[in-house]
């Protein structure tokens, strides 16, 4: 039954994959190498809006066991017990609609890796032939390892019944992938259009790169402290803005809430957590934003005069300010789902503008 299963899976991911791999082959495009990398990237950066939607709807035990759906490939073979389970418990995790989005997440998850895949495999076919270092097989190879390491914490996702810690994991994991396409496709580009000198003195783009660097570790910090916020639905634990719960330093259980291993909704002692723990995760992450604009602020001002980093580091400056207009949006509204998604849209955005702006830093020349 297992074999079928991960077969009819496995059949379904590449389905899922024919369509982007289809877009690389017809296309135009001279470099079709670099295509396939682009391609991944933009479909990585969906599936982590995507993954966003999944875990904002509560659809993460849509399906309560790993790979498949009570065992089988999919929810129309798995009606019956699907079925059950939302009869017996309606609002519970298991319904017909969450098991869709639970599963559509899962083979996308699949069809990536099988682009990641393929990536690989021209890589080493390709170096075998050619010898040429834009088709290196180290880091597509790196990334197929990263990919199965991602796949393992989507399955622990599901059997340890979303512990925040490990939710948590999967998401920043997910980033670091899309991150690491984004550097590769950075690669792709400058392996065909080098990107030459960037117009700078040497110093002054030895401050940019190790802001840039700067940057990209205090989003991180953010990455962890949203996720944290997500993963233990904490998001709703202050409902007004500047303030939190009319004070300026609420109420707060820093050490229950920042406990990394245990379950969800539970303290390290089994109990229920309590509402200042998840005051304390929200009013952390909150406030930690304000590091965030500063630092990236900063950043992009200093990189603004490199024309090569001009574009990228003007989408940061966007998409900084929508991500503070989302967060308290979601406040304010009462955390809807789309403001939601799109404030997870809006993360995963940063990650992919700074891995250019740390990409193009690093690999530019100054001038002498």
């Amino acid at each position: 039954m297992l074999h079928t299963t991960l077969a009819q899976m496995a059949i379904t991911a590449l389905i899922v994959a024919l369509l982007p791999l289809s877009i690389v082959f017809i296309s135009k495009d001279v470099n079709k190498y670099r295509k396939l990398v682009w391609i991944s990237v933009f479909i990585t950066f969906d599936l982590i809006v995507f993954g966003a939607f999944t875990r904002l709807t509560d659809s993460g035990l849509g399906c309560p066991d790993w790979p498949g759906c009570y065992g089988l490939a999919n929810p129309f073979l798995a009606h019956e017990e699907i079925r059950a389970a939302e009869a017996l418990m309606p609002s519970g995790p298991v319904t017909m609609f969450k098991a869709w989005v639970e599963m559509i997440h899962r083979y996308f998850a699949m069809a990536i890796g099988v682009l990641i895949m393929a990536m690989m495999a021209v890589a080493w076919y390709r170096w075998r032939r050619e010898r040429k270092a834009g088709y290196h097989p180290g880091y597509p190879t790196l990334l197929f390892v990263f990919v199965c390491i991602q796949g393992a914490f989507g399955a622990w996702t599901v059997t340890l019944k979303l512990q925040p810690v490990i939710v948590t994991i999967h998401l920043l994991l997910g980033m670091g992938l899309l991150a690491l396409l984004a550097w590769f496709g950075g690669r792709q580009d400058n392996a065909m259009t080098p990107f030459g000198r960037a117009g700078v003195p040497a110093p002054t783009l030895r401050t940019i790169r190790r802001l840039a660097a700067l940057s990209g570790l205090v989003v991180l910090v953010q990455l962890f402290l949203g996720g944290w916020v997500s993963t233990n639905y904490a998001t709703l634990a202050c409902m007004e803005f500047p303030l939190c719960g009319g004070k300026v330093v609420p109420d707060m259980d820093f050490e229950h809430g920042f406990h990394l291993w245990r379950e969800l909704g539970k303290t390290k002692a089994g109990h229920y957590l309590p509402f200042s723990a998840l005051t304390a995760i929200h009013w952390v992450h909150r406030n930690f934003a304000l590091v965030v604009v500063l630092v990236l602020g900063y950043t992009c001002w200093k990189a603004w005069r490199v024309p090569l980093l001009r574009k990228p580091v003007k989408g940061i400056a966007i998409v900084m300010v929508l991500q503070l207009l989302t967060g308290v949006a979601t406040i304010y509204l009462n955390f809807p789902l789309t403001i939601a998604v799109l404030h997870n849209a809006g993360a995963a955005a940063l990650v992919l503008l700074l891995t250019m702006v740390n990409y193009r830093a690093s690999f530019s020349t100054p001038t002498p």
